[in-house]
């Protein structure tokens, strides 16, 4: 299914061929999307509306932990509908009985660029947070998160409003999350161990290096905020890290885990065995993808309640 696939600025340069990498990260027929209960609403932002889709319990009932989500694809790609998006969302509704909100962000495309996007992760997030008792989130059980440019999202988004003020997350949640730049290069073992990888599942240097200019404007200047590791991370609230094996971000979430736990973060790190970058993209029914899912709603769960209030 991935024939012919060679990289991912080639995907995002041909939606034909875009959408045969969607069709093959799409979980077959036979897995059923747990049901949950959604609502399409928009939150308002510095720069318009943004798009958001509530997923709350079709059973639920008192309060609940809440999620607020933003999905991954370099910045520039990337929907409500797509796995990472949807279906972790459901999963995680499910898992955890959570409302899960998830983020339809503007990409930097069409001349977009930081920090529209993270204006908007942080936007909506405070309308969730300002929303929570009439979504069914209890006090202190609001968590944030996000996978790949989602993490790097969501991490600089937690950055912003511990900066900022307001509501602070309970948890973050950061699934391969790209937090650096440079990229972080691997050992000799490591770089062996991707070089048996597909090109397409490859996230080489000057791929990277493309992503994030696309991303910034500009590669001459990081500005705050674009890349969390370059940040104090003092005061983030306890946060889990899962890295996919095959990766070449994997370094990246290693040296961001170690970066919270000097900073005095609770932190939970975990490598996926086996799995490639972007792995909440595939079938829950895959092992790799349901452990991790299990972890962040184990994860979610938790904060919540330790949110909990007498």
């Amino acid at each position: 299914m991935l024939d012919g696939l060679e990289s991912m600025a080639e995907l995002l340069a041909d939606p034909a061929k875009m959408s045969q990498f969607e069709a093959a990260m799409t979980p077959p027929v036979g897995y059923v999307p747990p049901v949950c209960v959604t609502d399409e609403v928009t939150a308002p932002g510095p720069h318009g509306p943004i798009p958001l889709r509530i997923y709350s319990p079709d059973d639920a009932s008192g309060v609940s932990p809440g999620l607020v989500w933003a999905h991954g694809g370099g910045w520039q790609a990337g929907d409500l509908d797509m796995p990472e998006s949807d279906m972790v969302a459901r999963e995680l509704c499910r898992q955890a009985g959570a409302v899960v909100v998830s983020v339809d962000y503007r990409l930097a495309v069409d001349g977009v660029t930081f920090p529209v996007p993270l204006d908007d992760v942080v936007a909506a997030w405070r309308w969730v947070a300002n929303s929570a008792h009439l979504l069914g989130i209890g006090p202190g059980m609001l968590s944030l998160g996000g996978a790949s440019a989602g993490g790097n999202l969501a991490a600089s988004a937690a950055l912003r409003i511990r900066d900022e003020g307001g509501v602070v997350p309970a948890g973050l949640l950061l699934a391969y999350p790209a937090v650096h730049h440079p990229l972080v290069p691997a050992d000799p073992e490591r770089a062996s161990l991707l070089a048996e990888l597909p090109r397409l599942l490859r996230l080489l240097p000057e791929e990277y290096d493309q992503l994030v200019e696309n991303f910034l404007g500009s590669l001459t200047d990081v500005p705050a905020y674009a890349m969390a590791a370059d940040m104090d991370l003092g005061g983030l609230p306890p946060t889990v890290i899962i890295a996919s094996e095959y990766d070449d971000l994997r370094v990246s979430a290693e040296d961001f885990a170690g970066q919270l736990e000097v900073a005095g973060v609770p932190t939970h790190y975990r490598v996926e065995a086996g799995m490639p970058h972007g792995h909440l993209n595939f079938n829950p029914k895959i092992a790799g993808t349901d452990r991790s899912l299990r972890v962040l709603a184990d994860f979610l769960a938790v904060r919540a309640l330790e949110g909990v209030t007498p």
